[in-house]
């Protein structure tokens, strides 16, 4: 059980940093402020500052799941910077958490591919590739069958199943657990695209709807819209979890 739960603390952290890391990057690029860079879960108190680079604190938080980047400084307006900038820039920066997902996945694949099955590069390459899009592809016609009624939530797992699977992984070899990093990195960049308030994939409909309308949505209607999503996100949450138990016992 420990094994289990250090294993899916490193592994989500380590994805989570990357899917950051993006956001980050891309937001600096389009020369929007980054004010915090944090590995933990947003609400949490944070615990300690590592070190500050230009105006970014980079910081981490009491909860050691999840992380997040703040446009805002502290006591200040709601992502001010971000709501500041052309809507291309902000699509970039939104969209930037899950293409790195997706691009590292593809990466940490390559090695355990040349490893495990003694493939040369290129091979090595292309069967990473197609395993991302098979990835890519599967996850995105799971979602459409669940919302479609053509499926059912049963292949999703919470916290609990996801801890186990990391200690299963780390209980079979580097590779395993290297190949699991893989596919989790992708399944994260790909949920965290869909439609919802509160994640990426929501915050760019609004920003659709903002681009037909001509006119902004008030910072407002994001908050009440975010506090919404992570509503609905902590039920469903909930509801894994107790899927993700409910199956252990049995």
């Amino acid at each position: 059980m420990i094994v289990s739960l250090l294993a899916f603390i490193t592994v989500f952290t380590l994805i989570v940093v990357v899917h950051e890391l993006g956001h980050f990057i891309a937001a600096r690029k389009a020369g929007i402020k980054v004010y915090e860079f944090s590995i933990g879960f947003p609400f949490s108190p944070r615990v300690i500052t590592l070190f500050r680079h230009k105006e970014t604190e980079f910081t981490v938080r009491l909860l050691p799941l999840g992380g997040f980047v703040s446009f805002s400084q502290e006591g200040g307006e709601e992502d001010t910077a971000l709501f500041e900038a052309s809507n291309r820039k902000r699509a970039l920066v939104l969209s930037a958490g899950s293409l790195f997902n997706i691009i590292f996945a593809f990466i940490v694949f390559i090695p355990v591919f040349v490893i495990a099955k003694h493939l040369n590069l290129i091979d090595a390459i292309t069967l990473s590739a197609n395993t991302a899009w098979e990835i890519l592809s599967g996850t995105i016609m799971f979602v459409l069958n669940i919302f479609t009624g053509h499926g059912t939530m049963e292949g999703l797992s919470g916290p609990v199943g996801i801890a186990a699977m990391a200690g299963q992984a780390a209980s079979k070899g580097i590779l395993n657990i290297f190949y699991f990093i893989g596919v989790l990195s992708m399944s994260l960049g790909i949920m965290n695209l869909l439609p919802l308030p509160a994640l990426d994939g929501g915050h760019l409909v609004m920003l659709l709807i903002e681009s037909v309308r001509k006119k902004p949505i008030s910072p407002k209607a994001y908050q009440v819209a975010t506090v919404i999503g992570l509503t609905l996100f902590f039920v469903l949450t909930v509801a894994m979890t107790y899927n993700d138990v409910a199956k252990l016992i049995v």
